[in-house]
């Protein structure tokens, strides 16, 4: 199967963004029906829950979006645009990064920036200048294909309550 091009997302932030949390790339469920996080086995929508206290994984998916508005919480993905033949991140390739200095000049409330992954933190990390006041924290993907177990997953997700708190 030859490599396809993919795109990612808007962003979804408010000016008031505290907590950003930035994924890599959409898999193909996620492309397919044009929602983050899409697939029903990541555990994104469960650990970002527990963050904010609020059960987000058994809500619509509007009612998830605005959930994380309330709290503060944004979402994107560090990569505009890859080729990949599969949704694993480590098939992405010819890679071009989104401008993540724009998107946090515009967040002036922003206090923590979070990696959903490794390939996530990779790419992230070289597009953001020294940022005074804003923590950057590298997390285990939620992809269920990073084997290590939920509890452990969660015990590193639930340090973004930090960026949240007032």
């Amino acid at each position: 199967m030859p490599p396809v091009r993919h795109a990612s997302f808007a962003p979804h932030v408010h000016p008031d963004t505290r907590l950003l949390i930035l994924g890599s790339l959409p898999g193909a469920r996620s492309l397919e029906e044009q929602r983050y996080y899409a697939h029903p086995t990541n555990q994104f929508w469960r650990l970002v829950g527990e963050v904010i206290d609020r059960p987000l994984a058994a809500m619509e998916y509007d009612d998830r979006l605005a959930a994380l508005r309330e709290a503060k919480v944004g979402l994107w993905d560090v990569i505009r645009t890859a080729e990949r033949r599969s949704s694993s991140d480590g098939e992405i390739r010819e890679v071009e990064a989104q401008d993540l200095a724009a998107l946090v000049a515009e967040l002036p409330e922003l206090r923590m920036i979070a990696f959903n992954g490794g390939k996530a933190a990779a790419i992230g990390r070289r597009q953001l200048p020294g940022l005074a006041g804003v923590e950057v924290v590298d997390l285990p993907s939620s992809s269920a294909a990073n084997t290590g177990g939920y509890a452990g997953k969660l015990e590193r997700w639930l340090r973004l309550r930090a960026a949240l708190a007032d």
